[in-house]
C-alpha cells in the first residue's frame, strides 16, 4: 500500500511535470498539503523537504517552498543521444516491425533507444511521460494512447514542448495537438476494405471497429461512406463497436451470437486489422463456417498473420519498417536543425493504402 508520504512526493512530482506547478512558482503552504492529504505537518515537512533534496523544489526563507526551474538540469543532459520511443505495444503484432525500422537509422546517427509501452493505457501513458520528462532524452517518438478519445495527459505534451523536446507520432496522432506525424489514411483503407466486399456482391457486411483508437473510428468512417457511396443502406447492428479493455472477448461473443441468430445472414466482414481476423477465424471455424465459401473477410494492416492463417488473408497494407524509419529521419532533422517541436520543418505524411488481395473473399 502506498504511504501517504509517498503519495505527496508523486502528486508534487506529477503536477510539475505536467505544468500545474512552474518554475519559481510557490507551490502551496504546509496547511494545504496537510489538509489535502489528510497528513500531519511533520510528515507534509520531511515529503516537501525530500523534494527540495533531490532539485525539484527550493525553499525562500520567511516566503515558502518554490518550484525549481529544473531546465537548468536538463541543460546540463543535452545531446545524451537518447530518443524515446513509445508506442501502445512493443512485442506483438507490427509493432516490433515498426521499431525494427527506426533504430538501425537511429544507431547509425549514434543515438541510442529507449522502449516504453502503455498498453493503450491513459495511466501507464502518463507514468510513461513523467518518466520520459524526469531522466531527459534529446526526442520522442510517440504512438499515441486511446487517440480517439479526450486524452487526460495533454498536459505532459506541452511540457515536451517547453522543454524543447521534439516529437513525432506514429499511426495516429492527438488532434488537441496537431502534432507532426505518420499516419495511415485509415478512412480511405476503412472504404477500400468495404469497397472491395460490395463490388463482390455482398450486401450484408460486418464491420469490427476498435473505436477507442483514432484508427478504428476513421477505418469504420470508411465502411459507412463506401455504403453511402454504393447506395447500400447500412445495417446498425452490423456495426459492431470495441475498445482496448473489451477486444478480447466482445467481437468474438458478438460474432458468435450473430452465427446462433437464425434471423441474420451476413456473407462478409470488415475487420480493424489481422489480429482481430485471426481471432474471428477460431470463431467461425468453430461454428463449421468457411471462408470464403460462407463468408468473406478483408483484414488491414497485411502483417505476418495475413499469410499465417489457414486461409491467406486480404488485407490493406502498412508501411510498419518504412513509417518507422521516415520518424527516425524526422526525428533526427528536428534535432540537428534545432527545431522547435510545434515547426513544420518537416511534413506529415499520410500513406495510402493499397489493398492486398488473397483468399479470404469470394464474390457472389
Amino acid at each position: 500500500m502506498q504511504t501517504k508520504y509517498s503519495k505527496i512526493i508523486e502528486v508534487v512530482k506529477s503536477r510539475i511535470l505536467d505544468g500545474t506547478y512552474t518554475p519559481h512558482k510557490k507551490i502551496g503552504s504546509e496547511s494545504m498539503f496537510m489538509k489535502e492529504f489528510g497528513v500531519s505537518r511533520h510528515t507534509v515537512r520531511v515529503a516537501l523537504g525530500d523534494l527540495v533534496k533531490d532539485g525539484w523544489l527550493y525553499r525562500s526563507q520567511g516566503s515558502g517552498t518554490y518550484c525549481a526551474d529544473r531546465s537548468i538540469d536538463k541543460a546540463k543532459s543535452v545531446n545524451q543521444k537518447n530518443i524515446a520511443i513509445i508506442t501502445t505495444y512493443i512485442s506483438d503484432y507490427i509493432f516490433p516491425l515498426i521499431i525494427r525500422g527506426a533504430e538501425p537509422y537511429l544507431a547509425k546517427k549514434g543515438y541510442q533507444v529507449s522502449l516504453y509501452s502503455t498498453n493503450n493505457d491513459v495511466e501507464t501513458e502518463k507514468k510513461v511521460l513523467e518518466m520520459v520528462l524526469s531522466l531527459g532524452v534529446d526526442a520522442a517518438i510517440i504512438e499515441p494512447t486511446k487517440s480517439a478519445l479526450n486524452n487526460p495527459n495533454i498536459n505532459y505534451y506541452f511540457s515536451l514542448e517547453r522543454a524543447n523536446i521534439p516529437y513525432v507520432m506514429i499511426n495516429a496522432f492527438y488532434d488537441e495537438l496537431d502534432p507532426l506525424c505518420l499516419i495511415m489514411d485509415d478512412e480511405k483503407g476503412g472504404f477500400m476494405q468495404t469497397e472491395h466486399l460490395i463490388k463482390q456482391g455482398h450486401k450484408d457486411i460486418l464491420g469490427f471497429f476498435k473505436t477507442d483508437d483514432r484508427q478504428g473510428a476513421k477505418r469504420k468512417k470508411g465502411y459507412i461512406k463506401a455504403h453511402r457511396a454504393h447506395q447500400l443502406p447500412i445495417l446498425p447492428e452490423n456495426i459492431i463497436d470495441y475498445d482496448s479493455e473489451s477486444k478480447a472477448n466482445k467481437p468474438k461473443e458478438t460474432l458468435e451470437s450473430i452465427l446462433e441468430d437464425e434471423n441474420r445472414h451476413p456473407t462478409a466482414i470488415v475487420a480493424y486489422n489481422d489480429q482481430l481476423v485471426v481471432n474471428l477465424l477460431d470463431v467461425l471455424r468453430l461454428n463449421k463456417v468457411s471462408v470464403p465459401d460462407d463468408i468473406s473477410i478483408v483484414g488491414f494492416d497485411n502483417s505476418y498473420l495475413a499469410t499465417a492463417t489457414e486461409v491467406k488473408l486480404t488485407s490493406i497494407d502498412h508501411p510498419k519498417q518504412k513509417m518507422g524509419e521516415r520518424a527516425a529521419e524526422m526525428i533526427i532533422g528536428l534535432i540537428e536543425n534545432h527545431q522547435e517541436p510545434n515547426e513544420k520543418t518537416f511534413e506529415s505524411m499520410i500513406y495510402k493504402p493499397k489493398l492486398i488481395k488473397r483468399q479470404s473473399t469470394k464474390s457472389i
